[in-house]
């Protein structure tokens, strides 16, 4: 989010390597001397701000770069941001199963997608954004989280409203430019842990 809107100021990506080294470098060096409250991944360090949890970091962002809904608009974020949270968490009891259990779980997963992107399109409407014509942090949530899905099942976002949101907002020219940079994590992280039965690799 504050990359795409190019206030960004001066700030270090502390990315931890997907590696047996960079996981220790975290587990064994800096998860617990950070002064983190709930030590995990993503955190973000801001002067005397330490956070953790991925709406708690979006939200403090969106409040600093003027990317947070006020008005009639804050309820309606509410409303679209705990509906994405519900998708991304459906999918995620889809990936983290036993092996075995794993195409049940993603069938009936994909039983219900092409009624909750159905909806998502209703939602935002003509948009261009989920909340009208200003962008708020809860496009840059929505953008992941769909996106992942869409990873997992790229035959249901081939075209269509939704489909054509998420390229909007990936075409954005600061955020056009990390997807094609060296930088961008999506070439080299899988979207889930590599343990779950869905990890999500890149497709090469």
């Amino acid at each position: 989010a504050v990359e795409s809107t190019q206030r960004t100021g001066e700030w270090t990506d502390a990315t931890i390597p997907p590696t047996k080294e960079g996981a220790d470098s975290w587990f064994k060096d800096k998860k617990h001397s950070l002064g983190l409250d709930f030590p995990n991944l993503p955190y973000l360090i801001d002067g005397d701000v330490k956070l953790t949890q991925n709406l708690a970091v979006l939200r403090y962002l969106g409040r600093k770069f003027d990317l947070h809904p006020s008005g009639a608009d804050a309820a309606r974020s509410d409303l679209f941001e705990q509906y994405v949270v519900d998708f991304r968490e459906a999918l995620t009891k889809a990936c983290y199963c036993s092996a075995d259990q794993f195409e049940e779980k993603k069938a009936e997963f994909v039983e219900k997608l092409p009624h909750r992107i159905e909806e998502v399109a209703k939602f935002i409407g003509a948009g261009p954004y989920a909340l009208g014509e200003k962008i708020t942090y809860v496009d840059f949530l929505a953008l992941e989280w769909l996106d992942n899905i869409a990873a997992f099942s790229p035959e249901h976002f081939k075209s269509g409203p939704v489909a054509d949101y998420i390229n909007r907002m990936k075409n954005l020219p600061p955020l056009k430019k990390f997807y094609e940079s060296d930088d961008c994590t999506h070439k080299t992280y899988s979207i889930n842990s590599p343990m779950a039965a869905w990890p999500g690799w890149p497709t090469k």
